[in-house]
């Protein structure tokens, strides 16, 4: 990959969804790896909006997936998560991070959610925690209160939520490959919490591949 070629990693996810959080260190690592020349942007989908009802936090479902799917991932990846008491809505948090991402603190909030509500149980639908989770990112509590009172961010959220439909997204997370400037839709999908390995190869192939037609 040439210190010129610049890939763009769209992320389609939800912060209810484990294999959301189960995928970041992939993709922190790969930013790492890959520095400036990476733009990954984080895109709001809510996999039950209202009036969807929510799932039933100690149903069997649940404890299910956790068992076959969310606890050998995270045990391999050396997460300590445990399934959350609660099953909130999201669309709050997203707004909340929408306001961080304005006010530069987006990695901070981001990573506050996923640990708070996968890692601490924290009801994320709630605006007292959400508040408690961005004055903890370094985020002004009072102001982001106003935001989500306003509604300041809500077309926000349900811009991602109608480009996610558009392009025929209906599970997260959806990770979007593609040369930066490319439209959307020419971008190599990968879904679900994919290896580093496979995410870094992706961006590897989408790379030579931009090379090839300069």
């Amino acid at each position: 990959m040439s210190q010129e070629t610049r890939i763009a990693l769209d992320i389609w996810s939800d912060y209810v969804c484990p294999f959301c959080y189960l995928e970041l260190p992939a993709v922190t690592r790969l930013q790492q790896a890959v520095g400036p020349r990476l733009d990954v942007v984080w895109h709001a989908f809510e996999l039950r909006p209202d009036p969807v009802p929510t799932l039933d936090p100690d149903g069997h479902y649940l404890h299910t997936v956790w068992n076959r799917s969310v606890y050998p991932m995270a045990q391999r990846l050396g997460m300590h998560i445990k399934l959350p008491p609660v099953q909130p809505r999201s669309r709050k948090a997203f707004e909340a991070v929408a306001f961080a991402r304005d006010a530069g603190r987006f990695d901070a909030m981001h990573l506050a959610l996923f640990r708070g509500f996968f890692e601490e149980g924290r009801d994320i639908g709630d605006s007292a925690e959400l508040l408690s989770l961005a004055t903890q990112s370094g985020l002004d509590g009072d102001a982001l209160q106003a935001a989500l009172h306003d509604g300041r961010y809500t077309q926000q959220v349900l811009q991602d939520e109608r480009q996610a439909q558009a392009l025929g997204i209906t599970g997260v997370p959806l990770l979007l490959v593609r040369p930066a400037g490319a439209p959307l839709e020419t971008a190599v999908p990968l879904q679900g919490a994919v290896p580093y390995e496979h995410l870094h190869a992706a961006v590897q192939d989408v790379a030579k591949r931009a090379e090839q037609r300069e």
